[in-house]
Order: C-alpha cells, then sequence, then structure tokens
C-alpha cells in the first residue's frame, strides 16, 4: 500500500434549518480528483455536513486507506476528534441526541479505513472549500430533492 492519502473536502448547506440541503463533497487521489453532491427537499444543515462526510466515505472502492478529511463544521469534527460520538454510541443517543442514524452510518464506514479529521474555516480563502460550499449550495436549491426519509419520518 503506498504512503499516498485520500483527501476529502466537505461542506453542507440548508436554506432554513430545517428547510432544503444539500451536501458537496470532493475526493482527491494524487491528480485524481471527483465531486459528489445531492440535494435533499428538507433537512438541516448539521446533516448535510455529515452526509457530506458520509457520501465521501461511501464512494470510496478500496479499504484501509488513510484519509484526511477537511471540514468547516465544528459539529461533525468535534463529535469525532473529542469523543462525543463514542459516549453518544455507548448510551444510545440518550437524551435526544440528534442524527442517530447518519452517525451510525459514518461509524460503520469510519471503520474501513483511518481517518483523520482536520477543521478549516468556512467562507474563507480555501478553494476547495469554497468549492464544496458551491456544490452544496447549488444541490440545495437545484430541483429533483431527494427526500431525507429519516428526518422527515421524524418530523411527523
Amino acid at each position: 500500500m503506498s504512503a499516498q492519502q485520500l483527501i476529502i473536502y466537505t461542506d453542507g448547506a440548508s436554506r432554513g434549518n430545517p428547510g432544503p440541503g444539500g451536501y458537496g463533497t470532493i475526493l482527491m487521489w494524487g491528480n485524481s480528483k471527483k465531486e459528489l453532491s445531492a440535494g435533499y427537499r428538507r433537512t438541516t444543515n448539521n446533516r448535510m455536513e455529515l452526509m457530506a462526510v458520509i457520501a465521501g466515505l461511501e464512494a470510496l472502492k478500496k479499504e484501509g486507506l488513510k484519509v484526511t478529511i477537511y471540514s468547516d463544521s465544528q459539529y461533525v469534527v468535534k463529535a469525532v476528534q473529542e469523543g462525543w460520538l463514542k459516549n453518544w454510541i455507548a448510551t444510545n443517543f440518550k437524551g435526544g441526541k440528534k442524527n442517530k442514524d447518519l452517525w451510525l452510518r459514518y461509524n460503520e464506514l469510519a471503520q474501513k479505513n483511518t481517518i483523520r479529521f482536520v477543521w478549516v474555516k468556512g467562507h474563507a480563502e480555501n478553494p476547495f472549500n469554497n468549492r464544496c460550499d458551491e456544490l452544496a449550495t447549488s444541490a440545495a436549491d437545484g430541483s429533483d430533492l431527494l427526500i431525507d426519509e429519516e428526518f422527515e419520518s421524524a418530523q411527523m
């Protein structure tokens, strides 16, 4: 296995919270780059920040990679780095912790690779973060939006 690592940039957006939302993800491996995005008709910003990470990890065709994920979401980065997620899982998301479905999905994916998170300032001078923001907002503003089933069913 080469020492080369996969870089993933992510961002989520929501027009209203909740409201229409989207995510943008850029995967970079050497000189290769792939952009992913999708929009949802009703969701939250935090769900889209997390979906951006999940979409990037679900796109991987190999396991055992060293992955660095850049996110401007303190919620996502701190949940992983500061052990919040481990506690949430250990207590079965007691106290109404949100987004259990997505956190469990992320946690399963995270077992397959070595993941390191790096927080980046949003809407700053980082061209990859800015591009993810463009992808996320364009997806949120698009037509044929997907349904965030788990979120919408919990809102009923």
